[in-house]
């Protein structure tokens, strides 16, 4: 670790941590897992966007598998070069939409290894029964097509049919291959995450992070901030809020779909819940007579309200009690808006959770400055304490490591056979339940990060026993919380030599 704090820049420590990986796994793993609040950073989010950008100047050895356009035809019996028979996770993208930063092309590959590695320290998982994926189907990034030293399929991105054909071919492939794997998507674009996740979630053992993973920590950030401004029953105070959702692509629209849910199990009907949301795009609030880009969009249209208000416009006139940010686009946040709400809100609700860094709609500083200390805040990435006005405010953390781990060990354990809205919502529930009131006494509506492993056994048992509710489970009995916590504890793989 002293080697590893030396290291001048944070690029340079992922590329420390990315070459102790291949030289000695099991050392990487016990230094992450001793180390996780100060390793997490680095090799996750907001590091591994950077790490992503310059993927092909750090790369020095091949990690998990990649399936291109080229391969087609021969997907499934690539799936036989991997070394075992028995995955349990696959996390796969096609780089189309790597986090806040765009279409990087195989370079988004950074992003499965480093959820895989979070994978194993916080659930458990053997390293050898994850595999990370890249789908190649090209790339609209000029820079990497002209970029000599890229290492993926030098043209632009194949669409249409012939992309589905591609992407149909490696779903066949490695369910067939590993046929109790659970297939995580992610950072899929616009156009294909939604389409892709409703083509296959009813059939087989699959999710996508980047909407249901952030809409499922981004509820249990939004309960917990209810329950630390008083409200005995979050869930029943979460029915009276106003919500204005900044980015209408897959996160936004993932996000706003899990808190709209929530509300439905807690007694409204869909028609009234959707009246307390207010989304917005790069044009502007969704509102009448728009003509949207994407199906997915149009149920989230406010036909009571003009087409594309500003954000400051919808604020003057909404008053919002929450404000959630999945633009990628940093600093869209700005001084008038956050103090426009202020002005209407007590204690405001502000969540910009776009990643990297440097892609969030608005630092924790200027949140507090612009509120005067008095909104609760949780970004995606992590922020250092702010000092304001005498006061020490220290920014929570909202992003989905926090519940991904969880989720996937506990449809594992489970034997699940697809993952239902009720599972992701018993995650989100686990999380919640799982903050102390020394959290809150911190002034944290998030639990520390040191303690995501034993958070993941929790989620875990409640996803299971919810899978086995919803009668998406192999499993012929339900099994108590201490049988499915005797299962996770025998499984639990622990970075040790022997």
């Amino acid at each position: 670790m002293m080697r590893f704090r030396d290291c001048p820049n944070n690029l340079q420590k992922f590329t420390y941590m990315n070459n102790l990986q291949d030289r000695n796994e099991v050392l990487f793993y016990k230094c992450l897992s001793e180390h996780l609040e100060e390793i997490a950073p680095i090799i996750y989010t907001p590091t591994v966007g950077e790490a992503c950008l310059n993927y092909a100047y750090l790369f020095r050895r091949p990690r998990g598998m990649y399936f291109s356009a080229a391969d087609k035809g021969h997907m499934h019996a690539m799936t036989y070069n991997w070394h075992t028979d028995d995955v349990e996770l696959i996390v796969v993208t096609d780089g189309s939409r790597i986090l806040g930063l765009g279409d990087l092309g195989v370079n988004g590959m950074g992003i499965p290894i480093g959820k895989m590695a979070l994978y194993t320290t916080c659930a458990g998982i053997h390293p050898s029964k994850c595999l990370p994926v890249v789908i190649d189907v090209g790339t609209n990034n000029r820079d990497l097509i002209q970029n000599n030293l890229y290492l993926g399929l030098q043209h632009r991105r194949i669409v249409g049919e012939e992309y589905d054909e591609i992407v149909d071919e490696f779903i066949r492939a490695v369910t067939e291959r590993f046929p109790k794997a659970l297939i995580q998507f992610e950072d899929f674009s616009t156009e294909n995450a939604s389409r892709i996740l409703e083509k296959y979630s009813k059939n087989i053992l699959c999710f996508n992070d980047d909407m249901q993973g952030t809409s499922t920590v981004t509820l249990a950030g939004i309960l917990s901030s209810l329950k630390y401004l008083g409200n005995t029953e979050p869930q029943k105070a979460l029915k009276d809020q106003r919500i204005v959702v900044v980015g209408a692509g897959t996160a936004g629209i993932g996000v706003s779909s899990g808190l709209l849910y929530d509300m439905k199990l807690n007694g409204l009907n869909e028609e009234e819940a959707r009246k307390n949301f207010w989304i917005l795009d790069d044009k502007g609030l969704l509102g009448k007579n728009r003509r949207t880009e994407f199906a997915h969009q149009d149920p989230w249209i406010r036909e009571d309200y003009e087409d594309h208000l500003s954000l400051t416009e919808v604020i003057k006139k909404v008053k919002p009690t929450i404000l959630i940010g999945l633009t990628g686009v940093g600093g869209i946040f700005g001084e008038d808006s956050i103090r426009e709400m202020a002005k209407h809100c007590e204690r405001p609700i502000i969540f910009p959770i776009s990643n990297p860094t440097s892609r969030t709609e608005c630092t924790a500083e200027n949140a507090y400055k612009w509120t005067n200390g008095k909104c609760i805040f949780a970004s995606g990435s992590p922020f250092p304490k702010v000092e304001y006005q005498g006061h020490t405010y220290k920014p929570a953390q909202s992003n989905n490591m926090y519940t991904y781990p969880g989720l996937g060990l506990g449809a594992i354990i489970g034997d699940a056979t697809r993952i239902t809205d009720n599972m992701l919502n018993a995650a989100a529930q686990s999380l919640v339940s799982s903050i102390t009131k020394e959290d809150y006494e911190a002034g944290r509506i998030f639990p520390k990060v040191s303690s995501i492993p034993t958070i993941s056994k929790n989620i875990a048992i409640a996803v299971a026993q919810q899978a086995f509710k919803d009668g998406v489970s192999k499993l012929t009995t339900q099994k108590s919380k201490e049988e499915f916590r005797n299962i996770i504890e025998s499984r639990f793989w622990e970075p040790n030599y022997g």
